[in-house]
């Protein structure tokens, strides 16, 4: 059969009707921000600290009444949220930059309320950078679920390919005293774990679901077998790897508030600021990232022109497994600098949560990604300022962020048509 030359609008995706749940939804969060923070908020100052001692520039802090504060924010909200409500009547949608103002004002507003009267204030370079720094495994995990579903196999292992990347790059790291071997020893095992995702899922046609589910098992129990019996008694030779220098960017890092959360980062960091746009172009700008994206949407209409659907599936799935192994090195190489049990902690699961969020776009996912970044260094900063409520609540604010967003922000989404489906050749 000759091979039909693949265009754009081949396998273009259908229109997609806007909901009024993201609108709703913005509006009822703005009513909460401009009751309980503003109007029956507290009465004391914020101080908003903008600068920490390694800037050359200083910026001042800036200290504002709380009530009024918030509830200036929370009114802006209000704004914005019937604004999204005029436009989708319409039948239009809320652009991402308005959503993007919205949340930065609501992300302020909370920040303000909690350290109202705090002694340190709002540290504002302490907070961006750990959004930022815990953000990176939920952001590779991203790439890799976007990567595998956008050709059609679901990736539920996504917190399994995390997992083994923390525990290998951990290990590794500390034997050869190499971390970035440690690192690419990471997405190797990773990318391994995900070849048996591949395998399993394209010429075996065994439910990708079950599959991933299995492999998340199975990578704890192996971790926490191998952790107990054999890396935990000698964590000096096996689990002390430490963490990549930060390298800051010469001028760069010297810009006010932007630079030390940036620019003054590790290796990490810089590889993802590369990834996502380069993912991003792939996709959307290349053939090969439109023959991956026709393989997802109609498999049979891509063999049909020519398309190898399963070796395009089972190279998808792999590479985007080591991705996710990169995301687990930046566990313990790039944070916390040695492996614990389970120590993904259902991030696997939240960046599922995030590919959902962010409507299998790779830039979408990143914002999602930051987002619950921020949720988590949330928990940490506000026990540090003592807001007054209970510690169990602050815990559980990330889970309770997915629920939220996947359930008022991302709206009527719709996947790749052929996401989780097997396709037989014939």
């Amino acid at each position: 059969m000759k091979n039909v030359e693949v265009t754009p609008g081949m396998f273009s995706s259908a229109q997609v009707k806007p909901s009024l749940k993201t609108p709703i939804t913005l509006v009822a969060a703005a009513m909460v921000v401009l009751m309980f923070f503003g109007f029956l908020g507290k009465s004391g100052d914020i101080t908003f600290v903008w600068s920490d001692k390694r800037e050359v520039i200083q910026l001042p802090p800036f200290v504002v009444n709380s009530m009024f504060f918030c509830t200036v924010v929370g009114a802006l909200l209000l704004m914005i949220g019937l604004l999204s409500v005029g436009l989708t009547i319409r039948g239009g949608k809320t652009p991402v930059w308005l959503i993007g103002i919205y949340a930065l004002g609501a992300m302020m507003a909370l920040l303000g309320w909690l350290a109202t009267e705090a002694t340190q204030g709002v540290q504002m370079v302490f907070i961006l950078s750990n959004t930022l720094v815990l953000a990176i495994p939920l952001i590779f995990g991203g790439m890799a679920g976007i990567m595998s579903e956008r050709v059609g196999v679901v990736n539920i292992a996504i917190e399994g390919q995390l997992l083994s990347g923390a525990f290998v790059a951990s290990v590794v790291g500390t034997i050869t005293g190499n971390l970035y071997v440690g690192m690419i020893a990471a997405m190797i095992a990773a990318g391994l774990l995900s070849t048996v995702l591949a395998s399993l899922a394209i010429k075996y046609l065994v439910e990708q679901i079950i599959i991933g589910v299995l492999l998340n098992v199975l990578v704890i129990g192996v971790t926490n077998f191998l952790y107990s019996a054999w890396v935990d008694d000698d964590s000096i030779n096996l689990n002390f790897p430490g963490t990549f220098e930060k390298i800051p960017l010469p001028f760069l890092s010297d810009i006010p508030l932007i630079g030390q959360v940036f620019f003054n980062n590790r290796i990490t960091v810089y590889l993802m600021f590369i990834l996502v746009p380069l993912l991003w172009y792939v996709l959307f700008r290349t053939k090969l990232g439109l023959r991956a994206r026709a393989v997802g949407e109609h498999p049979l209409a891509a063999d049909t022109v020519g398309i190898n659907v399963a070796k395009t599936r089972f190279w998808w799935v792999t590479i985007g497994g080591a991705i996710a192994g990169l995301g687990g090195a930046s566990l313990t190489l790039g944070n916390v600098g040695s492996f614990g049990r389970e120590m993904s902690a259902g991030l696997g699961f939240i960046a599922l949560a995030v590919v959902i969020l962010g409507r299998w776009q790779p830039i979408y996912v990143t914002l999602g990604a930051l987002l619950f970044g921020f949720t988590i260094i949330l928990k940490v900063w506000a026990n540090q300022v003592s807001p007054g409520i209970p510690v169990d609540f602050i815990t559980m604010v990330p889970y309770l962020v997915t629920l939220v967003a996947v359930a008022g922000f991302a709206g009527k989404v719709r996947p790749p048509a052929a996401s989780g489906q097997p396709y037989v050749k014939g």
